[in-house]
């Protein structure tokens, strides 16, 4: 099923899309719901982020470019970090580029989503606490990395996790391919096996430091070929059996004017 979000006036509504129809549903999408009966055309209505996060936690540089560079042995401490809830925009919403800077980075990414409270969830059973799965943008300022190797700021600015378009829940993560498309010429176009950290492993991982919780987004790290963008440039991130999430850059200052 692809669950979504979306606003039809001033009303924002969750539903099941199949097809060009939306179907809306009322309830809780992680535990019960059901179908109320409504329906909308999917031409009708604003896509938002699927659903809101609870958490949201990255993995950092965790492809590689071809099989033969995986690493024989997996690092001890993976590299996670967190980003704000308030940074997350859903699909054609505007990617702003912080003041005193010009570029960003976009980085296209599979994005996972928890569907129970998970802790201490060994490697075998790690997918039987996954909802479902979107598309997911870790935008990134590198300008305002921590010379210490610190990337909170960096990663933080509102409007830097876009989500979307759907979250798919009959999805085999290991044989799709993560694209990225920047104005239309592909960047980044690399199936998840090459994944330096697997998903098995980086959730088993994360269950054991925390308590993964329904709506915890986990973004699974971006292929090779993420690159600086500015201001104009529109991104493509996509996973073709999710859908392709799409997010126009645009200067701070642009948007305080058209404001």
């Amino acid at each position: 099923m692809k669950f979504t979000r979306f606003t039809q006036g001033s009303t924002v509504y969750t539903g099941v899309i199949k097809d060009s129809t939306i179907q809306e549903i009322k309830g809780d999408m992680f535990e019960e719901w059901e179908f109320t009966g409504n329906s909308f055309s999917v031409a009708d209505v604003k896509l938002l982020a699927p659903f809101e996060p609870n958490h949201i936690i990255g993995i950092g540089a965790n492809y590689v470019s071809k099989l033969e560079d995986l690493p024989s042995e997996l690092p001890e401490i993976p590299v996670f970090f967190f980003k704000p809830t308030s940074s997350v925009i859903g699909p054609e919403e505007e990617i702003i580029i912080p003041e005193g800077i010009e570029k960003v980075k976009f980085e296209s990414e599979l994005a996972i989503v928890i569907g129970k409270e998970a802790k201490n969830v060994p490697e075998s059973e790690v997918l039987d606490y996954v909802f479902g799965y979107t598309v997911g943008n870790d935008v990134t300022a590198p300008q305002f990395f921590h010379q210490d190797g610190h990337w909170t700021i960096g990663k933080s600015f509102d409007t830097f996790t876009p989500l979307g378009p759907v979250i798919e829940t009959e999805l085999d993560p290991f044989s799709v391919k993560v694209e990225a498309k920047l104005n239309g010429v592909e960047k980044q176009n690399s199936a998840t096996e090459l994944m330096i950290i697997p998903i098995r492993k980086m959730v088993s991982y994360l269950t054991k430091v925390m308590t993964l919780k329904p709506g915890d987004v986990i973004l699974t790290g971006s292929p090779v070929g993420a690159e600086l963008v500015g201001a104009g440039d529109t991104i493509e991130c996509e996973i073709k059996e999710i859908g392709t999430l799409r997010n126009t850059f645009l200067l701070a200052k642009e948007s305080v004017k058209s404001n």
